[in-house]
């Protein structure tokens, strides 16, 4: 299969050119060929797996696919000028935005003057992200190590836990994800992931997420045979799992459970930190300070991949301090570039009040979402999930993916394929308009019909159905009824914008 060089070079011109070409420049022949050239590249040099489960394969494109080329503000871009409207957000990533200009400006000049660090200077960036992380994090948080990806940053905490506490097993939750590496697969609570890969890392054991005495049982039980136990490791909320949020008090009662037995306690901020939920961080909800905390996908601004973990004084032992690349020496890591990026992913959060924006309109979401809740009862099982961290569960896998089909036919991006769509998240940005809030719903609910309408015959033989549609969906139903009324007031009044 090999080229001659002058091949390659002559194709990757070719390629280099198509990124220096305005979308709207590119002529239209060309974008069939990309189109089709992507898909064969992505089935012979990527994953043919990627194109059987997509819905962005087997659309209603000239070419039967969408190719993303352009993204701004609330919105994903098509290359043939396909207009999202971005409810999926990167499983979190663009909380901010997409190329949110503020952020954007500030890794642009940075990247005119250095984007890699030598290996050998010291990086002022990575010292002043250090300090603004323990400036913004609960508690006594003080000492950063930053790497690339979310699973990398687990394995960090992991380690950093082994080595502070002396202790080798790991509590972690069913239905938890903390990454697909090694050893944060094996504190992952799924088995699809888990499986294919056995045996795992040992000394990890699961327990019902939720539910705190569970988790004392465990350490007792290890305890007790004389096992030593690093930490537990709990996302605040489970976001893969379906956007599962626990109890009040739980985070609370593992804290103390955590100070009783003399173990760690990990916070997975990954997905749930930088506002998203409504305060900076998940576990500021209710008062409680991890020992450990690792942070992601927003932190980057939606711009650079940056990652990382904080921790407190008393888990940056001497051991650490005589060898400072004991823990990790990501050669990326911390470099220029992505500090860059998280410095002014911070500044933004907190100068436009991001934690409050997200609360606001994730209320706004999740009530014209429970308000179609209502109405399709047969096919939505239950609304869930705070600030703009939503899921809506269906009642089956194949309503849930002719739903996500639909929306995605409809210009709405969210979660959900063909093998993972029982329950799909809403993970906007909070650059979403109220305008485009009120345009997510109502493409929902006609959405919502055309699954009812797809699957009805499948829905009453196994009962989740009535025997005539027509009165349900006739109904007047008081939740989407609130929801338009109090969009069209709002317009009325001139006051709906973007944040």
């Amino acid at each position: 299969m090999a080229e001659s060089r002058k091949d390659v070079i002559s194709s990757l011109d070719r390629v280099i050119g198509l990124i220096k070409t305005d979308t709207r420049d590119i002529p239209a022949a060309e974008k069939k060929r990309m189109v089709r050239e992507t898909l064969d590249q992505f089935q012979n040099y990527v994953s043919p797996g990627w194109l059987k489960y997509r819905k962005s394969v087997s659309s209603d494109s000239a070419e039967g696919a969408v190719l993303e080329w352009q993204d701004g503000g609330a919105y994903c871009y098509g290359l043939e000028g396909e207009k999202f409207i971005d409810c999926l957000g990167g499983f979190g990533v663009f909380t901010f935005g997409h190329r949110n200009s503020e952020i954007l400006d500030v890794v642009k000049a940075q990247l005119d003057h250095q984007a890699l660090h030598s290996q050998e200077l010291l990086d002022p960036l990575r010292g002043y992200l250090a300090k603004a992380m323990a400036a913004i994090t609960p508690g006594d948080l003080q000492y950063c190590f930053f790497t690339n990806g979310g699973a990398e940053a687990v394995e960090m905490a992991l380690k950093l836990s082994r080595i502070a506490t002396g202790g080798r097993w790991f509590i972690s939750a069913v239905g938890g994800f903390h990454g697909k590496s090694m050893g944060a697969v094996s504190v992952c609570g799924k088995s699809t992931y888990r499986t294919p890969y056995g045996p795992m890392v040992q000394q990890v054991q699961h327990v019902r997420y939720g539910v705190a005495d569970d988790i004392r049982q465990a350490i007792r039980n290890l305890q007790e045979v004389g096992e030593k136990v690093a930490a537990v490791i709990l996302e605040p909320i489970q976001g893969e799992a379906g956007v599962i949020v626990p109890p009040d008090g739980y985070l609370k009662d593992v804290r103390e459970i955590c100070d009783e037995t003399g173990v760690a306690l990990i916070f997975d901020e990954i997905q749930t930190g930088m506002g998203r939920t409504g305060t900076v961080w998940r576990c500021e909800h209710e008062g409680v300070t991890p020992d450990i905390m690792t942070y992601g996908k927003a932190f980057g601004g939606g711009i650079m991949p940056i990652t990382g973990i904080i921790c407190r004084p008393k888990m940056w032992t001497q051991q650490l301090i005589d060898n400072p690349w004991l823990l990790g020496s990501p050669t990326f890591g911390g470099n220029p570039l992505c500090c860059a990026a998280a410095i002014a992913a911070i500044r933004y959060m907190l100068a436009h009040d991001i934690p409050a924006v997200c609360a606001r309109k994730g209320k706004l979401l999740k009530d014209g979402l429970s308000g179609l809740a209502a109405k399709y009862p047969d096919v939505i099982a239950e609304v869930r999930g705070v600030g703009l961290m939503l899921a809506v569960e269906f009642r089956s896998q194949q309503l849930g993916y002719e739903t996500a089909k639909g929306l995605f036919a409809r210009r709405v991006m969210t979660a959900g394929t063909l093998v993972n769509a029982k329950t799909i998240r809403f993970e906007p940005t909070a650059e979403i308009s109220e305008e485009d809030i009120s345009e997510v719903i109502s493409r929902l609910d006609e959405a919502l019909a055309d699954t009812r309408r797809r699957c009805a015959r499948d829905m009453r033989k196994s009962g989740a159905a009535p025997r005539t549609l027509k009165d349900v969906s006739r109904k007047n139903v008081p939740g989407v009824s609130a929801f338009i009324k109090m969009q069209q007031a709002v317009q009325d009044r001139g006051l709906t914008r973007k944040q």
